[in-house]
């Protein structure tokens, strides 16, 4: 399949424009910001149109417009963006400051949409989610339950969505998302102590963790969660879990990037494209993570160990 030839090419010369390990090393041991930025500059040039994320989408959808495949990777964008109108519109609040970019949806749209209950104007695998999610927290107004239906159905649009494509990466994609999202579902509703029926509407539940076996788990408390995990095919990931909540968030992201690091070495189709972006997402949360820990004065060794993994 050569549709993307074409992409594929021009993704694989921006790739010079990732940073790399020995970048981050420099990062790491900068002195300061303007040492950090100056790096920076020195490694992507000035004018790179690919800093941001939004930027990284808009230059793949000029070479893949049409590319559904492609916009799974923004669903989550796309959930959370309708959390943010939700929550703003009961508050009283305009919702810009919060919505994340980039996005399949119109955003200016959003708010209006969901004032006016015309669910249909939404992309289809959001418009049930949307109506289900606006009558729970206007009768409630509880927006950690509705949050908890919002996480669920983002999950179950991304399996539906890759299912569909048949695409063996994509289905992948959101397997890992699922999981990963699961397992830290799961570890908040036990160490909360949440109800069963709120477990049960917060797990999502997928063909590698079972959802009735993972509430089941939740229930008999954190022992229970953690041994029925470690013997699971995500076992390395329990242990990691039960030492420290943020080293199992870098291993969920690490896994997604090893993904990637599969899907850039072909040479057609979309793969490369989504690689490059997911690359990318890992780039931006790196530099995140660097600027806060030179703000409060983290030690080397700390920076070092969450440094998400590169794909270049």
């Amino acid at each position: 399949m050569t549709k993307y030839a074409k992409a594929v090419a021009a993704i694989k010369a921006m790739e010079n424009y990732l940073l790399t390990y020995s970048d981050i090393e420099q990062l790491i041991n900068a002195s300061g910001k303007a040492e950090m930025e100056s790096i920076i500059a020195s490694k992507k040039g000035n004018g790179n149109e690919t800093d941001t994320l939004e930027n990284v989408w808009s230059t793949l959808m000029d070479y893949a417009p049409e590319c559904e495949e492609l916009k799974i990777l923004l669903y989550k964008n796309d959930f959370h963006n309708l959390k943010a109108a939700l929550k703003s519109m009961i508050a009283g609040r305009e919702p810009d400051n919060y919505y994340i970019k980039p996005s399949n949806l119109n955003l200016d749209e959003l708010k209006d949409i969901l004032s006016s209950k015309d669910y249909g104007r939404l992309p289809e695998y959001m418009r049930e989610t949307a109506e289900n999610a606006y009558k729970l927290i206007t009768k409630t107004l509880d927006g950690q339950l509705a949050d908890s239906l919002i996480d669920c159905d983002t999950l179950k649009a991304m399996q539906k969505a890759a299912e569909k494509t048949g695409n063996s990466f994509m289905i992948r994609y959101a397997l890992l998302n699922t999981v990963c999202a699961d397992i830290k579902t799961a570890y908040r509703c036990c160490k909360m102590k949440k109800s069963v029926n709120f477990t049960e509407n917060a797990i999502c539940g997928s063909s590698e963790i079972e959802k009735d076996a993972l509430v089941r788990a939740v229930t008999g408390g954190m022992e229970t969660l953690i041994s029925y995990l470690e013997n699971s095919s995500y076992g390395d990931a329990a242990g990691l879990l039960e030492k420290s909540a943020a080293q199992f968030e870098k291993w969920c992201d690490d896994v997604i990037t090893e993904l990637a690091e599969q899907a850039r070495m072909q040479s057609f189709g979309f793969e490369p494209l989504a690689a490059y972006y997911i690359a990318a997402e890992a780039e931006i949360k790196n530099l995140r993570i660097l600027s806060i820990c030179k703000e409060f004065g983290a030690d080397r060794e700390t920076v070092t160990e969450r440094m998400r993994k590169l794909y270049v």
